[in-house]
């Protein structure tokens, strides 16, 4: 029965608000979590005070305040959806309040260590196919910054071919979260860094099926690219070859670090914010806070008030 309900919701999340697999995949264990604290009981006869026991209980295992927020959502969405249906008669969660959490900035890599990682990457074998692979992803993901699943899912014809000369433009087309789509540009080490990979793709089509043929980067998993966990190994890799911390890098960071690299240059935060995909400038705004000294330099140079010294 509980489980039936669970289906039914992440089902219309799926298909009215066309929520990511990730974010899917996170609300069913969330969900699950949530039955098994209750011990089975019927969640359509649930009351206040058995969420409010469970968030306690949560808090009391010091679970991530990002954790604890998504779960919370997760439950507000849940029973906000029941109650729509009449599959419930009274919503638990309808005076529970989203939790209030500090918005932390994740680590970033400043330029010397990102040069330091992409520099790396040209030492050594770089005729092996798996190196060039290797570069064209860590070139295309700090040139766009891309969220890893967005990278690693690119299909083929995410590459743009000017109509008349067939050549590569320094553009790719990305679908994001909630089926968005949007433009994102590259620079040329990126640019030369894909069309090398593109003369070796066929070896990794070769190795992993016809079904894999529509991906940018192909795999033998059962996607038929590469996952992002595999991604994931493959930078920690790197990471220690280039003499970084491997604790210090995921996909994320890079992203994390694209987005702070263009800020501390000046670049405007809309611009940021289309770029990284974000629907709301609010996500953006985190960037804010990473240069204090940078802006205000900024301010105490370039304000009309400044009195010249």
């Amino acid at each position: 029965m509980n489980q039936n309900l669970i289906d039914r919701f992440l089902e219309m999340l799926a298909a009215e608000r066309q929520v990511a697999k990730n974010t899917l995949e996170a609300y069913q264990r969330d969900l699950v979590h949530f039955c098994q604290f209750l011990q089975g009981q019927d969640l359509t006869k649930i009351e206040a005070n058995d969420v409010h026991l469970y968030l306690e209980a949560l808090s009391k295992q010091q679970f991530l305040p990002t954790t604890l927020a998504r779960r919370t959502s997760a439950l507000r969405q849940f029973y906000a959806f029941l109650l729509s249906e009449d599959l419930c008669v009274k919503n638990p969660c309808q005076h529970l309040k989203p939790l209030r959490q500090k918005r932390v900035l994740s680590k970033v890599l400043n330029e010397e260590q990102v040069n330091q990682l992409l520099q790396s990457v040209y030492e050594g074998a770089v005729d092996k196919p798996e190196k060039i692979r290797l570069a064209a992803l860590l070139e295309t993901l700090y040139a766009s910054g891309l969220r890893v699943t967005e990278l690693v899912g690119l299909p083929i014809r995410s590459l743009i071919a000017d109509p008349g000369t067939k050549k590569l433009q320094n553009m790719l087309l990305i679908r994001g979260k909630g089926n968005r789509e949007r433009l994102v540009p590259l620079n040329n080490a990126a640019m030369v860094a894909l069309q090398a990979y593109l003369s070796v793709r066929e070896y990794f089509v070769n190795k992993s099926g016809p079904k894999s043929a529509v991906w940018l980067f192909p795999s033998i998993s059962q996607q038929g690219h590469l996952t992002r966990q595999g991604f994931g190994q493959l930078l920690k890799q790197q990471a220690v070859l280039a003499g970084l911390d491997p604790r210090l890098l995921s996909p994320h960071v890079i992203r994390h670090s694209f987005a702070t690299h263009l800020l501390n240059r000046g670049a405007d935060l809309l611009v940021i914010q289309k770029l990284l995909g974000h629907a709301d400038i609010g996500t953006t705004q985190i960037y804010t806070h990473v240069m204090p000294e940078h802006l205000l330099k900024l301010v105490t140079v370039h304000h009309p008030l400044q009195k010249n010294s």
